[in-house]
């Protein structure tokens, strides 16, 4: 008799589990008992630097351990963080803190059991099929970038003699490669198979050429074996925890696996799913890339973290909070405010709950979470469990279609995600100069390889700090920058940059 444990291994401290293989069982035998769970996203107000997070991680375990004690079956899935830049002590670390963290938070930190690394060398090896096709004659120019979990901005630009002179490469961190979102999107290894064969290499006499043409794909695909497994640990007090696929919703999708997803929900009542950065950032990717785009579901409720002095101390920023809020609510979404206290913070929870009160907002969820857990949390949560009782996946979605985006124009679709997730009308969006050319270099490479650009899904890559070009300027004087296109034809997107963004960012000595 096949069940869930079947599908599970015991791997050092966590457990890894066959997502890809269990729920297609249970797409096989629908008469196998399985839950249908409620996604919760968890994100937060917009940092007011990027290195310092609001509390997502600490307020997702927290949530859990929260609901856990009030009779809910709830489970949390994280984002596996980058080593380089969190355990490098950029960010602290990406288990959360306090009484709301992990049993083994060091693995989270330092790499798990190997996932990134695994992403990285498959990655790192169509380089070098890549590099070894230009000696072959097959290609002479490389397009896809190596990657390192360890920012080195001198190779961010680099070139490689070749003897036959130098062929430019270049290195990002691994969360922002390629093939990272393809692990992300798939729900199969046959189609992780076929969109790495999408991948474009580079190209021979002006030509693209993808990996697909010159590659054996079982190569890439074993590398990946135990990396599109989700890990299975818990907080320290019980609760599942799933951790999968990689960070940075600026520069990325920055959300956990869509397939992780879908093993919580199979296995429990509430799944909350922690999105990168602000709202701006990961909530705005899960809401209209997994959900819109790629079938993920669309959360029943939105918990929206913010510090106290991040939504009150900088009058020139402070409508951003209210801002993500708002329009959380306009999706149909029941947003709960939720204020991360510091130490010493205590006595300010009548004077943000009247500034709640006075914005419009629903009843703010407030605690010092790193030193309470979700002690702090478990009685203020009426409300919340009441919206997530009454919320029916078939009602209208607020005051916007779920309808796809894939043929609308991509400069259109930009600028509908800019008025959408950070406020700024079209007539306030700016082109600065070489976007033209490098938007016509993207259609023209696209309909070298039988596709059409507007039929990607649009990846916006800014600053994790700002929405715009300042966000500190007036409200009608915003405006945000397009700057460059960037096809990720396996995965199916196109980046489009603006504000600022660094795909090398550096940690901070500490």
């Amino acid at each position: 008799m096949t069940t869930y444990e079947s599908y599970v291994t015991q791997y050092g401290q966590v457990k890894k589990i066959d997502a890809f293989a269990y729920l297609s069982y249970l797409h096989d035998h629908p008469q196998e008992p399985r839950k249908h769970g409620k996604v919760v996203l968890v994100t937060a107000d917009t940092p007011l630097k990027a290195s310092r997070g609001e509390g997502k991680t600490t307020t997702t375990i927290a949530l859990i351990d929260a609901l856990r004690a009030r009779g809910v079956d709830a489970a949390a899935v994280l984002r596996q963080p980058s080593m380089g830049i969190t355990a490098a002590g950029s960010k602290g670390g990406a288990s959360g803190g306090g009484k709301a963290s992990l049993t083994h938070p060091e693995l989270i930190d330092w790499g798990l059991c190997g996932e990134m690394a695994a992403i990285a060398a498959a990655q790192n090896l169509l380089v070098a099929f890549a590099e070894k096709a230009v000696d072959d004659g097959r290609l002479d120019t490389i397009a896809v970038p190596r990657v390192s979990e360890t920012p080195s901005r001198s190779l961010r630009q680099i070139a490689v003699d070749r003897g036959k002179g130098d062929v430019p490469e270049r290195t990002v961190l691994t969360p922002t490669c390629e093939l990272m979102q393809i692990v992300v999107l798939s729900r199969s290894m046959e189609e992780i198979a076929q969109r790495v064969s999408e991948m474009v290499a580079g190209s021979f006499e002006g030509k693209p050429v993808v990996f697909g043409d010159f590659i054996d794909l079982w190569r890439i695909t074993n590398i990946l074996g135990d990396a599109v497994k989700p890990a299975l640990t818990e907080t320290k007090q019980g609760s599942p925890v799933y951790v999968h696929c990689g960070p940075f919703a600026n520069v990325s999708i920055g959300i956990p696996s869509l397939v992780s997803v879908e093993l919580a929900c199979a296995l429990h009542d509430v799944v909350v799913v922690e999105a990168g950065y602000g709202t701006d950032a990961g909530a705005q990717k899960w809401l209209d890339i997994a959900a819109r785009e790629f079938g993920a579901q669309w959360p029943a409720a939105a918990v929206v973290v913010t510090r106290a002095t991040t939504w009150r101390d900088d009058p020139k920023l402070s409508w951003r909070y209210p801002f993500h809020i708002n329009r959380l609510e306009r999706l149909g979404l029941a947003a709960f405010p939720l204020v991360n206290l510091w130490e010493g913070e205590d006595d300010q929870v009548g004077q943000l709950r009247q500034q709640a009160a006075d914005l419009g907002f629903r009843t703010p969820i407030i605690g010092n979470l790193f030193r309470d857990g979700g002690d702090a949390l478990a009685e203020q949560l009426d409300a919340f469990i009441e919206a997530l009782e009454q919320h029916d996946d078939a009602s209208v979605r607020g005051d916007e279609s779920l309808d796809s985006h894939r043929g609308m124009d991509t400069v259109d679709d930009i600028k509908w995600i800019i008025r959408s997730a950070y406020g700024v009308p079209a007539g306030r969006v700016l082109l600065r100069e070489g976007f033209e050319q490098s938007l016509g270099n993207a259609r023209e490479l696209c309909a070298s390889l039988g596709k059409d650009l507007d039929d990607m899904v649009v990846v916006a890559v800014k600053s994790p700090a700002t929405m715009t070009d300042d966000d500190s300027a007036a409200e009608q004087d915003r405006s945000v920058t397009l700057k460059k296109v960037e096809v990720h034809a396996g995965a199916g997107l196109v980046q489009v940059n603006l504000t600022s963004s660094l795909t090398t960012p550096m940690p901070k000595i500490v």
